[in-house]
C-alpha cells in the first residue's frame, strides 16, 4: 500500500454541502447510507441549530464545533475528477477502484481557516426551466474563505493508481470541492507533505 499526506489550500471559497434541517438530512442520509452508526454521526455533525437559517447548506462540525469535510467527500471529488479524465483517457471501473482501492485515512478533515477570518456565506440565484416556465430560487451556503487549508492522508492499495490520484489533485485547480464547484468554488492547489 502506498501513502501520501497532502495539504490542499483553497484558492476560492469552499461552500458547505450539508442541509441544515436535521430531519431532511436524516431522511437523505438514511436513503443513501442506511448504516445506523454512520447516519447518527453525520446528523450530529450538522450541529448548528439556531445559528443558521433553515435551508442553508452548512459544513459538518467536529466535536469542538470546527468545520470539517468527511473522507467520503474527498473520494467524491476523486470520482468527479476521474469521470472528467475518462473523456481523455479511460480508467476502467474507476468508481469501483476509488471505492475499493483508494482510502482517506482521516474520517474527519478539519477546515483550517486563515487567521482573523470567519465562516461566511454565499448567496446565489438558481434558475430552472420548468413546465410552468422559468423559476428562480435563492441558494445560500456557509463558506470558508480562500486560503483555507485541509490536510489528509491518501492510501492507495494498487501503487499504479497513485499517478491517477496526482492527476485528480491537479484537476482541483480547475474544478473544486463542495457546492457550486462547477462555478469555480472550492478550487485548490495541493502539495505533498509526506516528509514534513
Amino acid at each position: 500500500m502506498k501513502e501520501m499526506k497532502v495539504r490542499l489550500t483553497f484558492t476560492e471559497e469552499i461552500l458547505g454541502t450539508a442541509n441544515n434541517d436535521k430531519d431532511i438530512h436524516a431522511e437523505y442520509i438514511a436513503s443513501k447510507a442506511p448504516d445506523a452508526p454512520s447516519m447518527e454521526e453525520e446528523i450530529e455533525a450538522i450541529g448548528v441549530e439556531g445559528m443558521i437559517e433553515k435551508g442553508m447548506t452548512v459544513f459538518h462540525r467536529n466535536e469542538e464545533g470546527k468545520p470539517i469535510l468527511f473522507d467520503y467527500q474527498i473520494k467524491g471529488f476523486f470520482k468527479n475528477s476521474a469521470k472528467a479524465f475518462n473523456y481523455i483517457k479511460k480508467l476502467p471501473a474507476y468508481k469501483t477502484k476509488i471505492d475499493n482501492l483508494i482510502f482517506i485515512k482521516e474520517r474527519k478533515i478539519i477546515l483550517q481557516l486563515p487567521e482573523n477570518t470567519e465562516i461566511g456565506n454565499c448567496q446565489r440565484p438558481l434558475r430552472a426551466s420548468t413546465a410552468q416556465g422559468e423559476r428562480v430560487a435563492l441558494a445560500n451556503s456557509e463558506s470558508c474563505p480562500a486560503g483555507t487549508v485541509i490536510e489528509f492522508t491518501i492510501m492507495v492499495m494498487l501503487d499504479e493508481l497513485m499517478k491517477n490520484v496526482i492527476e485528480w489533485l491537479d484537476y482541483g485547480a480547475l474544478n473544486g470541492i463542495g457546492q457550486w464547484h462547477n462555478s469555480g468554488k472550492g478550487r485548490f492547489t495541493w502539495e505533498d507533505i509526506s516528509d514534513k
